[in-house]
Formats: structure tokens, sequence, C-alpha cells
């Protein structure tokens, strides 16, 4: 059976991460997505109640938003690689998912060419 996915999609931040002077002095834009894979069986029923506020098992997806923009805009990392590491070891221990994947987009790199940017991808849990 193939596993449900929550996508958080292009949550944008402004960060300082990069191994030039220039991106900790002046920092840059970050986009990030988290993608959560699981079995979502059942969860529907309960939203359609406006009382319930919380599912066992679901994933509060505001929580991971606060998460991943905490760090983003909170800590300095010299490579994207790192920070996508980072948030996937925050989002793996606050909130115990195993089956997820981040991708952290640096959409403009300062580098002399021409291309839409840099994104690292990084997955735990997706033998």
């Amino acid at each position: 059976m193939p596993d449900d996915v929550l996508r958080i999609r292009n949550m944008r931040f402004y960060g300082y991460h990069g191994l030039l002077q220039e991106e900790a002095e002046l920092g840059q834009h970050f986009e990030v997505d988290v993608e959560i894979f699981g079995c979502f069986d059942g969860w529907a029923k309960h939203g359609v109640q406006p009382d319930v506020k919380q599912v066992d098992g679901a994933v509060n997806y505001p929580d991971v938003y606060n998460l991943v923009e905490s760090i983003v805009v909170g800590e300095r990392y010299g490579l994207v690689e790192s920070l996508a590491d980072r948030l996937a070891s925050a989002i793996e221990a606050d909130f115990g998912i195993r089956k997820f994947l981040v991708r952290v987009r640096k959409p403009n790199p300062p580098v002399s060419g021409h291309f839409d940017g840099v994104e690292v991808e990084v997955s735990r849990g997706l033998d």
C-alpha cells in the first residue's frame, strides 16, 4: 500500500547561511519543503468535527512550520547541506516522524552564472 503524503511547500524565510562573508552579513532568502509520509487512514474523519484540534498520530503542520522557521532564521550554517540535515534531525527528534524528506533551496546564491538556484534534499526512512 502506498504512503500518504503531507506536503508543506515553499516555506520562505530570510537567513544568514553560506560560506561567504557577504552571506553572513547581508543574508538571503531560503525556501523549504517538508514532505511527511505515512498512513493517514481515518484522520480525515476526525477533521470533520470542528471541536477536534489534534488527532493522535497526526502531524500539526503549523508546529512543523514554526520549528523550520526557528532554525532557518535563528541559526547559522555554512552549507545548505548542513542546514537541511539540521532540519531533518530536528523534525525527527521533535515530532517522532520516521519517513520524510526536507528540501532547502537557495534561490539566489551569490554565484556568477545563470541558473535557478541550489537545492538540497535530505530524506529519512525512505529506503
